[in-house]
């Protein structure tokens, strides 16, 4: 019997990449251009790394010229963990706009 009967599946990047839009649209993100806007401001940027990664930004705040954060998606808990902070930030957000 082999010792990776429990081990998650592989990291696919493009799969990951098709999940993480599916799911912020799902968020009620609008895709313009190159960002995901809320409120008509970008909160949220993905891209597919060579290395078979995602590089995904977030916003610290909504604004004009706002400040990122960027993290690499390596793994489905990275990708998981991105999504959640997101939706963090979009319900904090919602209830306290001027944060």
């Amino acid at each position: 019997m082999s010792d990776d009967f429990f081990a998650p599946p592989p990291f696919n990047a493009e799969d990951a990449l098709a999940t993480l839009t599916r799911q912020l649209r799902e968020a009620k993100l609008t895709l313009r251009e190159d960002s995901y806007e809320w409120s008509g401001r970008p909160v949220a940027r993905v891209a597919l790394e060579g290395t078979g990664t995602i590089r995904a930004r977030i916003v610290k705040r909504p604004a004009g010229s706002p400040e990122w954060d960027t993290r690499l998606l390596c793994s489905h808990a990275d990708l998981r963990k991105f999504t959640d902070e997101l939706r963090r930030r979009l319900a904090r957000w919602s209830e306290h706009p001027d944060d």
